[in-house]
């Protein structure tokens, strides 16, 4: 069985189970930045909520942001599975999903649904079953990684799997391929008899920022980019955010695309911040964006 090791831990989150605990309680508790209460489900029967928009950067920079969307994500109930649709700051630029196995955590190992990915490599003749898209030279890829500690934590006792895809691409004329990638994962959802939500994982906007009126400018920009989102315009999303130093445009709008072919009438934005205004300093800034979808 292949584990693919937790090879960020200790340096972008907490490497220590106790420590990382305690942060993720940090994290979901804080009132300025993070929701300001410790995840909880309510066991509903019906599920509204269906995928979100997750930040991965550093736990200290967009922990708070994260925890937004993984306290709505559990909040009806813990789903089965957590489709983690992955970026790519390496040079990978295949669409791959990890084929089977676990993903290693400080808070305990995360299986891969490979019941879920088998049929999802049948279904698709865009996506391929590829561990070096995710071990190897591309084990420091951390945009996946750091998503698992929140499913792991909100969790608890429940043995929710995972399925990690990472889509290594990004140009404006790939929108087609978005769509492609989201009509495999609605097919394959849609013969399993399982709970599931996905998620994007993206940080937003990577820029210099070195006054306060320029800080401000920076967020108009990825304010715009936010609106479109919570219009739930796929299309309008990708041809903005695409443009930009955003890392993920290509996760959020395949994520978009899913979830309104699964129905989502809604998109709700929970949480936005930039790094300058979370550690009151100028200087590189990135921003960070929290929200999910719902079907009502």
């Amino acid at each position: 069985m292949v584990v693919r090791r937790a090879i960020n831990a200790g340096s972008w989150y907490e490497g220590d189970a106790n420590r990382l605990k305690k942060y993720m309680n940090y994290l979901f508790t804080d009132k300025e930045y993070g929701p300001g209460e410790e995840p909880k489900t309510l066991n509903l029967e019906k599920r509204t909520i269906i995928g979100g928009v997750s930040p991965h950067a550093g736990h200290r920079y967009s922990g708070r942001c994260a925890a937004h969307t993984y306290l709505n994500l559990f909040k009806e109930r813990i789903p089965d599975t957590v489709i983690i649709l992955g970026t790519v700051h390496t040079m990978y630029h295949k669409i791959a999903v990890f084929p089977e196995g676990e993903w290693e955590t400080p808070l305990g190992n995360l299986r891969v649904d490979d019941e879920f990915t088998s049929l999802l490599l049948e279904n698709s003749n865009v996506i391929i079953g590829d561990y070096d898209a995710f071990t190897g030279y591309n084990e420091r890829e951390h945009n996946i990684e750091i998503q698992l500690p929140f499913i792991k934590y909100c969790a608890g006792d429940k043995d929710v799997q995972i399925v990690p895809l990472k889509l290594g691409f990004r140009r404006i004329e790939q929108f087609d391929l978005c769509e492609k990638i989201a009509k495999d994962l609605v097919s394959t959802i849609k013969k399993v008899n399982k709970d599931i939500v996905i998620v994007a994982s993206s940080d937003m906007m990577h820029e210099d920022v070195y006054n306060e009126e320029y800080l401000k400018k920076f967020k108009r920009i990825e304010q715009d980019v936010v609106d479109t989102f919570v219009e739930l315009d796929p299309k309008k999303f990708f041809n903005k955010a695409v443009n930009l130093s955003i890392c993920g445009p290509q996760t959020i709008t395949t994520m978009m695309i899913a979830c309104k072919l699964l129905g989502a009438v809604k998109a709700k934005a929970l949480q936005h911040y930039t790094s300058c205004e979370s550690e009151k300093t100028l200087g590189y800034c990135v921003g960070y964006f929290s929200g999910i979808l719902l079907k009502e």
